[in-house]
């Protein structure tokens, strides 16, 4: 499947931080072809440490995400190295200057995408894993008459307080690497990243997915094969980057906008678009309590848990098959009613 990767110029965004970030540009991808109402759109948000290349694992001719039936939208994150970053910005915010950016930032420069560029007024569905969940109920609270059905997975509405001590610790692991020099390192603080990603790893997956020896599943014949597997991974990333999605995720709460101060019950109860949650049982930072709770404010919502020992990561596109499935049967419900 080709992908038709571009970049759209947001000109000098302004922030709610009150910051503004220069030169601002989302890169996104498309699939499938807008049609002449334009009515058949489906917008895809990034996850942390994903791209546009993640989500296309459930797109595909015959499946629910069927690019001969919906134009599918895949806006890159701030942050992720694709769309504005640290390590692509020019020097007056390039690492440790890049102004923080929330989930409204985010939501806010891909409507302007998506009606700018397109003309897209109506959406039939936005869904996202994660930080794309996250991004995808601020979409489902800031435009409650354009977007008809949400399916946020293995996410939720705000994080919680135990998600941000998580993810306090694994900026801690990675920001005590002596070479990281509060964000102007010279070259990349492999220590740090090595330690951030060992420890993330712990968080990921669930206690069952490590009893039932699952890493056999992804090539790893030991935990430490896992570990170092994850340290891999993180090598890739630029530090910076890492720490700006972070703090965008730390945080997201959908109510802390003008419009509802705070109140995220009355938030979620202005949410009127048709709602599928699907947390998994075993997620270790978005845990179907939640979940729960978050739907049963919302006025058309259904609770839908994956059953999964893979934790955070059963949501994952690329991973546990059989989560997959159900998250398909869920979209093919919201996209095809009746």
């Amino acid at each position: 499947m080709s992908l038709d990767t571009r970049k759209f110029w947001l000109g000098h965004l302004a922030l709610g931080s009150g910051a503004t970030l220069l030169d601002a540009e989302l890169c996104y991808c498309t699939f499938g072809k807008l049609n002449a109402d334009r009515s058949n759109v489906v917008l895809l948000p990034t996850y942390y440490t994903g791209s546009h290349l993640d989500y296309a694992h459930l797109i595909g001719v015959g499946r629910a995400l069927d690019p001969a039936r919906w134009f599918i939208v895949v806006p890159n994150m701030f942050g992720n190295g694709w769309s504005s970053s640290p390590s692509r910005k020019h020097s007056s915010q390039a690492g440790p200057d890049f102004p923080h950016v929330d989930v409204l930032d985010n939501v806010l420069a891909q409507e302007r995408l998506l009606r700018e560029q397109f003309g897209i007024e109506s959406i039939a569905l936005v869904a996202g894993w994660s930080m794309g969940a996250l991004q995808t109920y601020q979409w489902a609270s800031s435009f409650p008459g354009r977007v008809k059905a949400i399916l946020p997975w293995c996410g939720a509405a705000r994080a919680s307080a135990h998600n941000r001590i998580f993810l306090a610790g694994v900026k801690a692991a990675l920001v005590a690497d002596g070479g990281f020099c509060e964000g102007r390192y010279v070259s990349p603080p492999t220590q740090g990243l090595k330690a951030f990603g060992r420890v993330y790893a712990g968080w990921a997956y669930s206690q069952a997915f490590f009893r039932e020896g699952l890493q056999q599943e992804l090539g790893c014949d030991s935990v430490e094969a896992l570990l170092r597997d994850w340290e891999e991974d993180h090598l890739c990333w630029d530090a910076n980057d890492l720490l700006a999605m972070l703090a965008t995720w730390e945080c997201a709460d959908i109510s802390q906008n003008n419009s509802f101060d705070g109140d995220f019950v009355r938030c979620l109860e202005s949410i009127s678009a048709r709602a599928i949650v699907m947390p998994c049982r075993t997620d270790l930072y978005f845990p179907p309590e939640d979940s729960a709770l978050e739907v049963n404010a919302m006025p058309n919502a259904q609770l839908r848990v994956l059953e999964s020992s893979w934790g955070h990561i059963a949501g994952n596109p690329k991973r546990d098959f059989a989560s997959k499935q159900v998250l398909e049967a869920a979209l093919h419900e919201l996209l095809e009613p009746g």
